[in-house]
């Protein structure tokens, strides 16, 4: 371990490839996003738990993914906002370290609990007679549970080999924020084997994820197509919609940052907002606009 042998206190985040100049702007488009991605979110946690009708599995899991979609913005978006308005572009050691932690920690929790709630849906259409027997709470805890243990063990592997090497200079991290692609071709030793961890940990559990979705709206689709009732079809539809479109925004970035042949850092930056702040943000109007329950119960807070 080389934790205790490194020779840099801090980095210094280089922030958005070509945006030089643009900070003030880029400082009121984030800012609003950010804010926006907060109220909507804690708009749509307030809802279900003020409404004893939503108090069920689905609604759950939506109260939980609108917690991370809280808190996972908040690991980036503050310290971009704070260099971004001309104060320090400095990070300290640790505190990329940590950075980093949240980030793949937040990041892979939410990428399981969209799988548990993929299963959901898939138990609801396919099961729907048996729905509360097999989501009783004690099976829907266990769940999120095991969501929370993943993405922190996930988190710890990749965080460990990569602040295990030394880091003795440059010190200038070509990125917004502390990411592994980012920092380790600034260690001192070879990082070859952090990169390989890294790259194959990411992968192998996005595709784990993808596809346990995969098989739960495969399964579910057909069972929607069976479903005799037009106004049941598309009330299902509209359902499972709702989420493949939040997956859809939630995946697509990491399948292009992890898996693209050559790294590139103007896109690169681009996917990680898109991932970081803009993703949250519509995961709070996608469950708005295409649920009608929370909608009203959104619109009725508001209106108080």
């Amino acid at each position: 371990m080389y934790w205790n042998h490194t020779e840099l206190n801090e980095f210094i985040l280089l922030g958005m490839p070509q945006t030089q100049g643009l900070e003030t702007v880029l400082l009121g488009i984030f800012s609003f996003i950010y804010l926006f991605s907060l109220l909507g979110n804690l708009l749509i946690l307030l809802a279900i738990v003020s409404s004893s009708t939503l108090h069920t599995p689905m609604y759950f899991f939506l109260g939980l993914l609108s917690i991370l979609d809280m808190l996972f913005p908040s690991v980036t978006c503050p310290k971009m906002l704070f260099y971004l308005s001309g104060q320090s572009r400095a990070i300290s050691y640790k505190g990329c370290a940590v950075q980093l932690f949240f980030y793949h920690f937040l990041g892979s929790t939410e990428g399981c609990l969209y799988s548990v709630m993929a299963y959901d849906r898939f138990v609801a259409i396919c099961h729907p007679l048996r729905y509360m027997l097999i989501m009783r709470p004690g099976v829907c805890v266990g769940l999120v549970l095991a969501a929370w243990l993943v993405g922190c063990l996930h988190a710890t592997i990749l965080t460990s080999f990569t602040f295990q090497l030394p880091y003795c200079g440059p010190s200038q991290v070509d990125h917004f924020f502390c990411d592994i692609p980012a920092v380790l071709p600034l260690a001192c030793a070879d990082s070859s084997l952090a990169q390989r961890v890294g790259s194959t940990n990411v992968g192998f559990l996005a595709l784990m994820l993808w596809l346990s979705v995969c098989v739960s709206y495969t399964h579910t689709g057909i069972a929607i197509l069976r479903i005799r009732s037009a106004e049941g079809r598309q009330k299902a539809f509209f359902t499972c919609s709702a989420h493949l479109t939040a997956i859809l925004c939630a995946f697509g970035p990491v399948i292009i940052i992890y898996l693209q042949p050559t790294s590139n850092p103007c896109l690169s930056a681009m996917v990680q907002i898109l991932n970081n702040i803009v993703s949250p943000m519509l995961n709070s109007l996608i469950y708005s606009f295409r649920n009608k329950e929370v909608k009203m119960l959104c619109m009725s807070l508001l209106s108080e």
